[in-house]
């Protein structure tokens, strides 16, 4: 009898974790519902790790890409947006070919503005500073009508929020007021799983 009561109390946790997350979601169509705010994302499945040494930014093909089920997931994702007619007025993407086939599979309108400062931030690079004052401009200067969607890189996500999003996590973010020596310039108000 015991046992039982264990596993009830383990469901009954499950279950209002659950619900929790479905709260807070929909907390936060209903927050985007009116525009103005700005949603991260990164990239669908794409399977593996980095890009091959012999990658070309202007050349999809030398670059880790979409997989059929990450173009199938980004497709879905748009239409969890279009069913609850949630207006996208900016689309940006990073430059690299996963992170533009997802915002135009996920977005048919509109189009897709590459935006360099959103690529991907790498070891060593020197421009860190410059990419995320460059999304903290475009961020600062957006006033809707509708929301913007910034698809971008893991790592870029975790720099600008220090949060490390999961796959078909959108991030709804707002620059801080302060923001103190070595900390990420946005603050996560709300969350939508869309997988």
């Amino acid at each position: 009898m015991t046992r039982r009561w264990a596993m009830v109390a383990v469901f009954t946790a499950f279950m209002a974790v659950r619900v929790d997350a479905a709260s807070a979601t929909e907390a936060a169509w209903a927050l985007i519902s009116g525009g103005g705010y700005t949603i991260l994302l990164t990239n669908a499945d794409a399977p593996g790790i980095g890009d091959p040494p012999y990658f070309e930014l202007d050349d999809c093909s030398t670059q880790r890409n979409l997989s059929d089920r990450g173009r199938q997931q980004s497709r879905r994702w748009g239409v969890k947006f279009a069913t609850r007619s949630i207006s996208i007025s900016r689309l940006y993407s990073s430059r690299w070919c996963r992170a533009l086939d997802t915002a135009a599979n996920a977005f048919r309108s509109p189009p897709v503005e590459p935006l360099p400062a959103l690529d991907l931030i790498q070891e060593g690079d020197s421009d860190v500073d410059m990419k995320i004052d460059g999304v903290l401009d475009v961020i600062r200067d957006f006033r809707g009508p509708g929301n913007q969607v910034m698809v971008t890189h893991d790592v870029n996500v975790e720099a600008l929020t220090g949060v490390t999003p999961r796959t078909g996590e959108a991030l709804i973010v707002i620059p801080k007021k302060e923001v103190g020596e070595g900390e990420p310039p946005l603050r996560v108000i709300n969350e939508i799983l869309l997988n």
